[in-house]
């Protein structure tokens, strides 16, 4: 099946024609007018759920419906519902926002009880020494955490929580609507409960029902040895407490690490640079180099050219997770000297003539 055929659109079209043209093929093809065809609906479904995502549409384009576990004529998704699909349209909703418009919330399966808290992400500054070596930070959060009264159940301390008279316990409330396609049924969440289906026999009064209230807490967060910039790591249980005493979310923490100074890494290997004199390159010589570690001795091997590099094994970053190091490499730069004095010229012009060079005094430079 060729998605962009089934909503009707060109490949180059924008995301928001792309929504547009879904809308109008779901009206048209809903099962719940009466009219539609519940065949074309799923077929211009699944498009709409490939095409709206990014990363699933790039995967499209570059191998179509054979990459990805895409399937032709509604099998990619197979035994998908298409009463119940939830994709986001980048706002609160999905298929639901535009079933909503169409036939004021449709036959939809509504999710009721405990659900998870949201996640929280939020950007934690390290040093280049804290993300070579790892680190413990405390960090504070302002989100929403159980109640410590209720303990997030909403009700007051010694009361239970019973059925909500106003769903009879299902979380939703059914109605019919008459609409251009004729006279649907519609469910919606339940007002009262929220879809729980409960509610308490006394609100709590610390938190007046809801269960959670909004708190600034801190956390203290072990940060491994190793870690890259622009990371992401995921502290689970972490985020923002659920409703009706669901789970906590996640906290993600994006790290972003300073450059250092002296040293530049790239992946787990440290560069630095050394200038060493025209003689140490000539005779080899052997010198303290500052790594991350300390100073080590760096061997120069005679003969050394400058733009060489020395490698000082195991001398880099701890692998994240791993005992293995990088290593350390040392850029060689030969300086030679712009002035001598009296007693290195005579020095230096015995060492032209031991190698029976001729450099004239025009030809000497800082010997003339």
């Amino acid at each position: 099946m060729d998605y962009y055929k089934a909503l009707g659109v060109e490949k180059n079209a924008s995301e928001s024609e792309i929504k547009k043209a879904y809308r109008k093929m779901a009206q048209k093809h809903h099962p719940d007018t009466g009219q539609g065809d519940e065949k074309k609906f799923k077929e211009v479904t699944e498009a709409y759920e490939v095409l709206s995502d990014k990363q699933k549409r790039a995967q499209y384009d570059q191998f179509g419906s054979a990459g990805g576990g895409f399937g032709g004529g509604g099998q990619g998704f197979g035994g998908f519902d298409f009463r119940n699909v939830n994709v986001n349209f980048g706002g609160s909703g999905g298929f639901g926002d535009i079933f909503d418009n169409f036939f004021g919330g449709g036959q939809r399966a509504q999710k009721k009880g405990p659900r998870k808290g949201s996640d929280i992400e939020m950007v934690l500054q390290l040093s280049f020494e804290e993300a070579v070596f790892g680190v413990s930070k405390e960090v504070e959060i302002a989100a929403y955490d159980n109640c410590e009264t209720c303990k997030g159940n909403g009700a007051a301390p010694g009361t239970e929580l019973k059925t909500c008279d106003g769903c009879s316990g299902t979380g939703q409330q059914i109605r019919m609507q008459r609409t251009p396609f004729g006279q649907i049924q519609t469910s919606s969440v339940c007002a009262s409960c929220q879809g729980a289906g409960k509610i308490p026999e006394k609100k709590c009064d610390t938190c007046e029902g809801e269960g959670r209230m909004m708190k600034n807490k801190r956390l203290t967060v072990n940060i491994p040895a190793g870690i890259h910039d622009q990371a992401v790591v995921r502290y689970s249980g972490k985020g923002e407490a659920g409703q009706m005493a669901g789970p906590h979310g996640d906290l993600f923490l994006h790290i972003s690490v300073a450059k250092s100074d002296e040293f530049e890494r790239v992946n787990n290997d440290i560069y630095t640079t050394q200038h060493i004199h025209v003689l140490q390159a000539i005779m080899g010589d052997e010198m303290k180099v500052k790594t991350i570690h300390g100073e080590e001795l760096l061997k120069i091997p005679a003969g050394t050219q400058s733009g060489s590099v020395l490698k000082l094994k195991d001398f880099g970053i701890q692998k994240v997770g791993g005992s293995t190091k990088g290593d350390h490499h040392v850029k060689i730069v030969v300086d030679i000297p712009k002035k001598i004095s009296g007693k290195e010229k005579k020095h230096y012009e015995a060492l032209i003539e031991l190698a029976d060079l001729e450099v004239t005094p025009q030809k000497r430079g800082l010997f003339g």
